[in-house]
Order: structure tokens, then C-alpha cells, then sequence
């Protein structure tokens, strides 16, 4: 800002013009020693010549194009601005830098002159606050994202960036790491050079070698063309162009290789890089404009895409005057009231005059709808170019290029044409997007990994507890300094896995006496004593806010250990399977099937007739001796057989699950203390042990809320067994490797209840560290093959000691684990008996007609003669009733 009000002390010319001529004045201002100044230059005068070559366009009038050549200085741009507006200029195309653009905006939006570039492509500049600055091609936003998903679709996380320390460059940069965040990855570091077209050869150096001493390997060059390419020549000699790097150009290099050609030194040294352009798609019109090149430039420079838009921005402003003169404006001026006070003083700033037809057409660019050389043009609400795209392209030998895909703000990267996607749904799941195979620097096709370890590939640093107890897990060998163990051998294996050399050294953590605090290890890499640790690391929150984590390698969680002892056999043993009302429903059920059975059986069968006592006793002999097998009646009825059938099954599955039971009680170790699990030792006031070193601790102190009073360090599993059978702990609280190590070992000793927690143990390495990346995908792969499971049979594939096991296997079974069961047989009986009810009113009502319809017969019969009707008919012998209806109907058939 000071620089804009600076300039105005230079400002010493007078005079200003409100005749209109038969020209309108239109300004550009650009560097035009630079690659995108020539190839602009050529365009905007031939398509200047090709508007006034029909003047009816612009209502008679020609235009009349002034150049004015900036140099790469922002003071010249600057200058020749304000000689544009002393000069009755309607329009100005440029400034080439977004920090002329910048400063210009606010002397345009005093002025009402529009001003559009296509080079000074910075997101910032806001048409809510610059609304008379138009950007006539997509701006660097878009080229950010396009960039963010080219890195997220070869998954690398870390970029470094190198770029020039301007506006554009910042503010550019600044987007790149808001796209790359949104993808879940980040810029590691940034490398700034000086914005001025030429930075000093030392100058980058010490910049790059600071690169190579970074992990990530991915190179974002975004800078000025002539900087860039002494960057790429710089890097080769330095041995940064090798297979192991990753580059990325943005579209200046593009621009650049499109209009140039370059030596053998560079095109060699920018052999591999990626770069985008901006798409323009193919047309008769581009490739008309693409035939007579040759002839406007006399062979000087090729054509590149900024001279598309820079012939299009021509037109647009041709077509927008076209607009404003067929609607009556005239080109006039006049003076600015905040100015007037500087008439007659040394700097006559009242030469600046206002455009006064500047609104109409400014809205007339902005409404813009035309196709031109680089395709349709229009701008969005919001200003910007609709329907953005690039080209993705790999730098190949002899500085050529090659298309490998697209990129557009629709459907992302696609080697689809973007014109043609633009008919489907859009989709960006990273599944559709594809690019064509990429030659990376080192000729090669191998995806590069993208990083390295840090301090340029030195041996990993890696933590290892010195445990003194549990040594299956992890420890060393005396004397030799070798690391074994369960958790070594599973990293060994995971790093076989992977598709490069982790050189590493293992460093011991601990002083051998007592086992050390994992916390403690883990906080060592945050402090970058260690690179990582490995060992039997728990993957708890506290730790996974500060570092990475791999994939767990094995399943953990806490759990409770208690002293256990044999309980003498009582004469009441043989109840202890079911509960006591379990045991009740059971003989009820008994009772009920064998009083069902006699319903069913009792008209047809003799063996369940006779006197009352005798048919009792048959109920309840029948009822109990289903319990031991089939009863020795015989069951002759088709209902009695069905409820029978089903009431043996359940009594099969009772029986069986009684018979388990049993002999569970009868030999299996009952607890000696009253501890059931966490929440009995949570009400309790007994002291409870932890190993030392282990995440217990804290997690029984500040999770479930133990004073630290009851806890009880424990070093070994020795000073487990003793302190349990001692007495001096209740129990023990451990994670579930452990305590089966220890339970394979020492006998008289049971987990209860269940895991009260779900982790799991892993390798930690500092956060966002890409090695734990592949390090989990190792371990996946371990596990899908089987190898992870053959490591763990090596080292902890133990038994468990003779007799035991958990407390849960000797619970009492209650009635809820035999509900469905009864469920079934209930239902069964109670579906017998309707239809043997049904059945015998149907046979009662052919029996006894007279009492069924006494309703219509002179004599009314009572209810209860008609029930006690048919309670005798129930009881009767069937043969009994079948001779009697037999009679009836020959009696009837011979009166």
C-alpha cells in the first residue's frame, strides 16, 4: 500500500481529455523480456489487428493497443498504470505480477478502469474488494487443488515446497496447504527464494541443501520460469534428480517448455518432473490461431496457453465496448472530486481522471459469453473461470512433454478429456482417479516412496524396553547386545514386508533392575531421542495423541487374577448345576407335560385309567421317569406322541447341559476370595497389584478411580504367585499376554471376568511419520498370511496350567438359558390340548344332539347337567362311547 501512494510523488504530468477519437485506448502492461510477455505481446496486437479489421465491432471505432514494458520491476508496472490513466485509456490487460495487481486494484477501482490478467492468478485478490480487477484465466486456487490431488493420488502425506517470496507465491502456497489438509496431508517444509527473476546460485543452494536434509522427498517448485529452471539445474548437480525424489512444477515450467526450447544441460535435469497446464480444449478456432503463429512471430517463440488467453482477454474487451457503444455509451471522463485539491501544485495529481462509463463496461466483461481460441469463456457469480482444468504432463527426454491425464475442478484426475465428463454425474471417489504411467527422475516407473529417514537416511534410532521379567516378549542377550523375542521377531517380519531397506539399531531403554515406564519410552521419540520404539507398546489415547502408532500386532486388555483353591465335594454338590429356579420350573414342567399326557391318553389308553389314587400316581410317575428316558407306558394317541416327542428333546438338552455342569463343579478350582471381576474390586478396599512399568497404574488411578494407597507394584511373575497366595493383593490386575504367560506357568491361579478393556500392543513413531504407514500395512499383511500367527505359536504358544479356568465356565445355569426350550414344550402342550378339546366337543355334540339343542326344545337342560354331561363323556372308555352312538343309530334306522 505505501508503495502505491509512494509513486504518486513521481507523478508530474497534466491535462486530460474528454473529446472522444475515433480510437479507444486500451493499455497493456507485462515484462516483455519474459517468455509469457513475448508470446502476450505477439497475441494481443494480432488479435487487435483481427478486431480492427472489421469496424463495425467496435462501433466504428478501432482499438488502439499501448504496451508498456514493467521489466520485472513493480515500480515501471506501476508507472506505466498511471500514464494509462492520464491518457483516456478505457481498459488495461496485465499487470504479469500478482503484486503490481495488488496495488493497481485500488487506483482502477478509484478510476473505473477495468483491469484483466491473466497472469496475476493470485487467490487473494478479491473481486469483493478489488471489483474492477478480473482475472481472465483460472487462478492459482485451482491450480493448488489440482496439485493437492496429484500428491494425494501417488499417497504422499509430506510435501516440501519451494517458492518466490511474493504475493502470488505465498498466497499460492498458503491454498496448497489448505488442499492438502483437506487430503490429510501437509507441507513439511517451506523454501523461500527471493522474488526477483534471477536468485543468486548460492543463495539456492543453501536453500536445496536444506531439502535434502528433510524426510519427505516430494518437491513443489512454484516460482518464476527463469528461477525455476536454474533450481532443476542446481538440484541435478547437487544429486537431487535421482529415483527418490518426486517433483512437481507448476504451470510456469509448462508455459515455458511449450514456448522455449532448452540446452541438453537442463532438459536433462528437469527429466521426471510433473507439471500442469492449463487445459484448452480443441477447437477450429485454436487450431487456426495455432497455423498462423508461425507467421505473427516470425519463428521468435512458440505458442504456449497465456497466449490463448491473452488473444481471448483482447476479444473480451472488444465484444464488451461492441455492448457498450450499441447501448449508447460514450467514452468520456472526468474529474475526481478527491483529486481536485491537488490542482495547480508541483504534482498535478488531478490528471487522473474517472472513466465514466467504467461500470457499464466492467459489467459488460463480466457478462462476457463468447468462444474463443482457448475455448468457452464466461466467469461465474462469484468471478471465477467456469469449469477449471489442466492438463497433467511428465517432463520426458530432450525436455519434451508427455500427457499422462487431466485434472478438472468436476471429477478430478481422469485421462479422460474433461469436455467429455462433463455430460456425466460428477464422481471424485478415489477410485476413478487415474493418470497414465509416470517416468520418474532416474528414468524410472517405480513410484518413488517419497521420503526417507531422517538426517538423510541414517540408521534408525529405535527404543527397546530392558524388561526383567516376561522376557518372551522382548530382551537382549547378555554379552552379544542381540534383541529376540516376540515383538522383535514380528518388526523383523514386517520390515521383510516392505519394498525398501530400513536401516535401524536397537537401543536398549532401562536400567535391567526393575521393568521401565513405557511412558517414558514412547515420550523419548517426541524429544527425538528415538526415532521409534519397538517392544510390547499399548496403544492407549494419551500415547496416540503424541505419536503414531502401527497397526497392533497383537489383541490386549486389562483383566483381573485371583488366588484360586479346590472346594470340597458336599452332599448337596449334585444342585449346584441350576439354579434353584431353574430346578423349580424344571419339576413344574415335569408335573405339567405328565398331566397333559394323561388329558390326551386317559379316554384311550387302560394304562392311564382306573381308580383316582392309581391315576395320580401314574401322573407323577409318568411326569419324573421322562427325566431318566422313555417312560415304560405306551402313549397311543397321535397329540399325546407329539407332546411327548418334544418334552424327551428338552429333557435330552437339560440333561446334558446338567451333566457338564456337574462335572465342571466336581473338578474344576472355585475362587477363594470374594472378587468376581473389576466392579467387585472397585467396591472393595483390597490392596490390588500391577506390574511395574505397565499403562495399569494410571489407568486404575485415573480411569477407575483406585487410590493409589491400594496399589501395589509387582516387578516379576514370581512376586505375583506370592503376593496372591500371601494375601498382601486381592488380585491382580494385568493385560491378558501377560497374565496367559503367567497362567501357563503357575498353577492355582484364574482370571475372572471379562477383559475390561479392548487395546492392543504396537510400534510408536513420531506423528506423521509415513514409515508407520507402511509399517501397518505390513502387519496386515503378516496377519492375512498367516506369519503373524506363527511368530505368536513360536513365543507364547503355551498351556495353560492343569485345571484352570475361567470363573464364568463354573456359574450355575439359570432358567434363561433354557427359556426357549420350556417355550416350546408350553406351547406344544397347550396346542394338544385345543385341539383335543375341539375333538371331543365334536364327538360330544354326536353323542348327545338333545343337550346341544336344548336351546330349541321344550325343556330347557341347566349348564352344569350339560358340563357333567360332558366331563362323564371325557372319562368314558372310548370303546364305551363307540358302542352307545353305535346303538343310537340303529335304534333310529329301526323305530
Amino acid at each position: 500500500m505505501n508503495l502505491k501512494w509512494f509513486v504518486f510523488v513521481f507523478l508530474c504530468f497534466i491535462g486530460q481529455s474528454s473529446e472522444e477519437t475515433d480510437e479507444v485506448k486500451i493499455g497493456a502492461i507485462f515484462s516483455f523480456g519474459s517468455t509469457n510477455g513475448k508470446v502476450a505481446k505477439i497475441a494481443m496486437e494480432a488479435a487487435v489487428q483481427d478486431v480492427n479489421s472489421d469496424p463495425s465491432l467496435v462501433g466504428g471505432r478501432k482499438l488502439a493497443l499501448t504496451l508498456h514494458d514493467s521489466n520485472y520491476s513493480g515500480f515501471l508496472g506501476i508507472i506505466g498504470a498511471l500514464q494509462f490513466m492520464e491518457t483516456d485509456t478505457v481498459a488495461v490487460i496485465g499487470p504479469q505480477s500478482s503484486v503490481i495487481a495488488h496495488v493497481l486494484s485500488h487506483l482502477v477501482n478509484q478510476l473505473h478502469v477495468p483491469l484483466l490478467s491473466f497472469t496475476a492468478l493470485d487467490p487473494t485478490l478479491s473481486p469483493l474488494q478489488y471489483p474492477y480487477f478480473i482475472q481472465t484465466a483460472p487462478n492459482d486456487l485451482f491450480l493448488m487443488t489440482a496439485v493437492a490431488d496429484m500428491i494425494s493420488y501417488f499417497q504422499y502425506r509430506e510435501v516440501v515446497v519451494i517458492f518466490s517470496d511474493d504475493d502470488q507465491g505465498k498466497n499460492s502456497i498458503t491454498a496448497l496447504g489448505d488442499k492438502l489438509a483437506e487430503r490429510r496431508c501437509k507441507i513439511s517444509y517451506k523454501a523461500i527464494l527471493p522474488p526477483q527473476p534471477i536468485s543468486s546460485h548460492d543463495l539456492i543452494v543453501d536453500q536445496l541443501v536444506k531439502v535434502t536434509s528433510m524426510e519427505s522427498r516430494v518437491i513443489v517448485l512454484h516460482t518464476l520460469s527463469i528461477t525455476g529452471l536454474k533450481v532443476f539445474e542446481i538440484a541435478h548437480d547437487l544429486g537431487m534428480m535421482t529415483s527418490e525424489y518426486v517433483w512437481i512444477a507448476t504451470s510456469w515450467l509448462s508455459s515455458t517448455l511449450d514456448s522455449t526450447s532448452v540446452s541438453p544441460k537442463v532438459a536433462t535435469s528437469i527429466q521426471g518432473a510433473l507439471t500442469l497446464r492449463s487445459h484448452t480444449p480443441d477447437s477450429s478456432k485454436k487450431r487456426a490461431f495455432y497455423s498462423r503463429w508461425n507467421k505473427l512471430s516470425n519463428g521468435s517463440i512458440a505458442l504456449n496457453v497465456y497466449g490463448l488467453y491473452a488473444y481471448d482477454t483482447v476479444w473480451m474487451i472488444a465484444h464488451a465496448l461492441k455492448e457498450f457503444f450499441d447501448h449508447g455509451g460514450k467514452i468520456t471522463f472526468s474529474n475526481d472530486s478527491n483529486l481536485n485539491s491537488t490542482a495547480g501544485k508541483t504534482m498535478n495529481l488531478a490528471a487522473l481522471s474517472i472513466f465514466d462509463g467504467g461500470n457499464q463496461l466492467l459489467s459488460n466483461i463480466l457478462k462476457t459469453n463468447m468462444t474463443g481460441v482457448s475455448g468457452p469463456i464466461a466467469f461465474n457469480p462469484d468471478r471465477s473461470m467456469p469449469r477449471p482444468s489442466f492438463d497433467v504432463l511428465n517432463v520426458a527426454g530432450k525436455g519434451l512433454m508427455r500427457q499422462i491425464g487431466y485434472w478438472c475442478n468436476y471429477s478430478g484426475l481422469s485421462v479422460v478429456p474433461p469436455e467429455s465428463l462433463y455430460a456425466k454425474p460428477a464422481n471424485r471417489s478415489s477410485s476413478t482417479q487415474r493418470l497414465d504411467q509416470v517416468i520418474w527422475p532416474g528414468q524410472t516407473t517405480k513410484r518413488p516412496r517419497g521420503w526417507i529417514f531422517p538426517d538423510n537416511g541414517r540408521p534408525l534410532r529405535i527404543g527397546v524396553p530392558r524388561r526383567v521379567s516376561y522376557k518372551a516378549f522382548v530382551s537382549e542377550e547378555e554379552g552379544s547386545g542381540v534383541v529376540h523375542g516376540y515383538s522383535i521377531d514380528v518388526f523383523h517380519a514386517a520390515l521383510k514386508c516392505l519394498p525398501y531397506p530400513v536401516p535401524h539399531k536397537f537401543i536398549m531403554f532401562g536400567d535391567g533392575h526393575k521393568n521401565p515406564s513405557y511412558s517414558q519410552l514412547v515420550n523419548m521419540i517426541t524429544v527425538d531421542v528415538f526415532d521409534a520404539a519397538v517392544g510390547d507398546i499399548t496403544i492407549v489415547t494419551n500415547r496416540t495423541k503424541i505419536l503414531d502408532f502401527s497397526q497392533p500386532y497383537a489383541d490386549s486388555g486389562l483383566v483381573v487374577v485371583v488366588h484360586v483353591k479346590k472346594i470340597r465335594s458336599i452332599a448337596w454338590a449334585f444342585l449346584r448345576p441350576f439354579t434353584p429356579v431353574t430346578w423349580g420350573v424344571i419339576a413344574a414342567f415335569c408335573l405339567v407335560v405328565g398331566t397333559v399326557v394323561w388329558i390326551l391318553e386317559h379316554k384311550f389308553n387302560d394304562e392311564f385309567r382306573g381308580p383316582p389314587k392309581k391315576q395320580m400316581v401314574t401322573i407323577l410317575w409318568f411326569s419324573f421317569s421322562t427325566i431318566f428316558g422313555s417312560p415304560r407306558e405306551n402313549t397311543v394317541s397321535t397329540l399325546g406322541r407329539i407332546v411327548l416327542l418334544i418334552w424327551l428333546f428338552v429333557i435330552l438338552i437339560i440333561t446334558s447341559s446338567y451333566t457338564a455342569s456337574l462335572t465342571s463343579f466336581l473338578t474344576v478350582q472355585q475362587l477363594s476370595s470374594s472378587i468376581q471381576g473389576i466392579e467387585s474390586l472397585v467396591t472393595s478396599n483390597d490392596a490390588i497389584g500391577y506390574q511395574v512399568g505397565s499403562f495399569a497404574e494410571n489407568y486404575l488411578f485415573e480411569e477407575v478411580n483406585i487410590a493409589k494407597s491400594r496399589l501395589v507394584p509387582l516387578g516379576s511373575p514370581e512376586e505375583y504367585a506370592d503376593a496372591l497366595e500371601q494375601g498382601r493383593v486381592a488380585a491382580v490386575v494385568d493385560e491378558r499376554p501377560y497374565v496367559d504367560l503367567f497362567l501357563s506357568t503357575y498353577c492355582g491361579f484364574q482370571k475372572v471376568g471379562p477383559e475390561f478393556t479392548k487395546s492392543g500392543w504396537g510400534f510408536a513413531f513420531p506423528r506423521d511419520s509415513p514409515l508407520a504407514i507402511d509399517m501397518s500395512t505390513a502387519i496386515l499383511q503378516l496377519s492375512e498370511n498367516g506369519e503373524l500367527e506363527k511368530i505368536r505359536k513360536k513365543w507364547l504358544n503355551r498351556k495353560v496350567c492343569g485345571g484352570q479356568s475361567s470363573a464364568a465356565d463354573s456359574e450355575q445355569l439359570p432358567l434363561k438359558s433354557f427359556w426357549g426350550l420350556f417355550l416350546i414344550s408350553g406351547v406344544t402342550c397347550c396346542f394338544a390340548l385345543l385341539v383335543y378339546f375341539c375333538l371331543m366337543l365334536h364327538q360330544f355334540k354326536q353323542h348327545f344332539p338333545e343337550l346341544t339343542l336344548s336351546s330349541t326344545s321344550r325343556t330347557r337342560i341347566s349348564h352344569s347337567v350339560r358340563l357333567k354331561k360332558f366331563l362323564s363323556y371325557a372319562d368314558e372308555k372310548a370303546e364305551i362311547s363307540a358302542n352307545r352312538l353305535k346303538r343310537k343309530r340303529m335304534e333310529m334306522e329301526n323305530p
